[in-house]
């Protein structure tokens, strides 16, 4: 009788210690103080009446994913980025301007105040708009990008 098969079974991954993320986690903090003040910022200068169509938030979301589309594509395609780059920016700087929490609070807001309509346009323009520029901002970077390599 032989020996039953050793299986070798892929080594267990531990998650990663608390101060091996600390680095990371502060970077998506910074950022996202960063960007909800941009945020909050362009909501001050571009003020929407309580029963006014939130332009100032699509726009930011919109203004959002584009840079989001550039971004992207610089640090994955084109360029070696210190490895905190993508949270501080992406994440944090990012996540913290555009802003889906408000958009859906507008949502309601406008269903509330009798603009279903408008409401559920809103509801379906916003995500179309953002992917859209994130879609047209990525292929454009790639074009120009593509344009100054020799």
């Amino acid at each position: 009788m032989t020996a039953p098969e050793e299986r070798l079974l892929p080594p267990v991954r531990r998650p990663a210690s608390w101060r091996a993320q600390a680095p990371v986690v502060a970077a998506v903090s910074v950022g996202g103080g960063v960007g909800a003040t941009a945020r909050y910022a362009a909501s001050l200068w571009w003020t929407t009446p309580p029963e006014g169509f939130p332009w100032t938030t699509l726009w930011v979301n919109i203004a959002g994913c584009a840079v989001i589309g550039v971004f992207m594509v610089v640090i994955t395609e084109t360029r070696t980025v210190h490895p905190l780059v993508r949270p501080f920016f992406g994440t944090g700087v990012l996540g913290g301007f555009t802003t889906f929490s408000t958009y859906a609070v507008d949502i309601r807001g406008l269903v509330d105040g009798g603009q279903a309509g408008t409401g559920l346009a809103y509801l379906a323009a916003t995500p179309i708009a953002a992917l859209t520029a994130v879609w047209l901002a990525a292929g454009t970077t790639r074009r120009a990008l593509k344009g100054r390599q020799p």
